[in-house]
């Protein structure tokens, strides 16, 4: 096995940009690109290999393919031929609704799904854009339901101006919105499953608002409230710093100016490496290369036993998400 890369999948959204072509340096025309999923095992949204003699292959045939060597063994016991992340980058022209997604109980119950625990990474960000996380005040599911409807739930959301660089956990449950001008790395459960709970009224060219799902987000909602729902770390320059450890994924993000070796022979996981500036090459103890460049990302079988990251030309910036 080797390092992969994949085909990305653009979709073209009403609140979507400009800025995910350019970033990821492709040669298209598309216009309102507002999310490009990296890696997907996601029914009908499978990633296509990109590299290699397993090129076409989609995510869900290497999967089944090579199992316990992609993926892990404690992976391929725990989610079979489910590929268990999903990455995407997100750009919003406009404002997203705002939205929920059902812990791994709720989700099985009602759509035989995974959850959707879920990170932003702020890779941009507009003057003055934003990202709502969290409950501002205690509200109860009645008030909640009452709030929806009488367009105030922004009122009791918590909203934070976001810079490059920002992170937000997002576990099942939380409320959440990405505000107009964020341009973020997200990743998360395999899960497609969207509550929205509010739209801002907005209509289509149509006329028709978009469906709400207020009783389904009532019963997903988590109401507790913290003081602060951003994800606060040190950074540190050519060593890895770790964002977030839950049990779904571990994700760490890599400032480098210098080589550095990651040793993964006691992981017993795939690993994802995202690019959100800069390049750099990246080689396996198998001697397999492949350079990386900002808007890209590869996926390292669990067979790999280490890497070596390489930065070309100053300075590179990578996130590495593991199961």
């Amino acid at each position: 096995m080797y390092p992969l890369k994949f085909e990305p999948i653009l979709k073209q959204t009403l609140w979507g940009g400009d800025k995910i072509i350019p970033f990821k340096h492709l040669n298209s025309d598309l216009k309102g690109v507002g999310e490009s999923w990296e890696i997907s095992g996601v029914e009908d949204n499978e990633s296509v290999v990109a590299n290699g003699p397993d090129k076409g292959l989609t995510l869900a045939d290497m999967v089944r393919k090579y199992r316990e060597e992609l993926v892990g063994e404690a992976n391929y016991a725990r989610f079979g031929n489910k590929f268990p992340l999903l990455i995407k980058f997100i750009d919003a022209k406009q404002d997203l609704s705002i939205q929920v997604h059902p812990a791994d109980d709720l989700a099985k119950k009602r759509h035989n799904s995974m959850g959707k625990t879920e990170m932003w990474y702020v890779v941009d960000a507009d003057k003055g854009a934003k990202l709502r996380s969290g409950f501002s005040e205690q509200i109860t599911p009645k008030e909640y339901k009452e709030r929806v409807l009488n367009n105030t739930i922004t009122d009791v959301l918590q909203e934070y101006e976001i810079k490059p660089g920002d992170v937000f956990f997002l576990p099942a449950g939380r409320v959440h919105s990405i505000g107009a001008g964020a341009f973020i790395a997200e990743i998360q459960q395999t899960s497609d499953i969207t509550y929205r709970i509010y739209d801002f009224n907005r209509k289509d060219a149509n006329g028709k608002t978009r469906e709400l799902h207020t009783d389904l987000a009532r019963e997903a909602i988590n109401y507790e409230v913290l003081d602060d729902y951003r994800t606060k770390y040190e950074a540190v320059k050519d060593e890895p710093v770790e964002l977030v450890a839950c049990p779904y994924f571990t994700t760490s993000v890599y400032d480098m100016t210098e080589e550095i070796s990651c040793d993964y022979s006691e992981l017993d996981s795939f690993v994802i490496f995202i690019c959100m500036e800069g390049a750099c090459k990246i080689k396996d103890n198998e001697g397999n290369e492949l350079k990386v460049g900002a808007g890209e990302s590869i996926l390292l079988p669990a067979t790999t036993q280490d890497v070596t990251i390489t930065p070309e030309a100053g300075n590179v910036k990578l996130l590495e998400t593991y199961v």
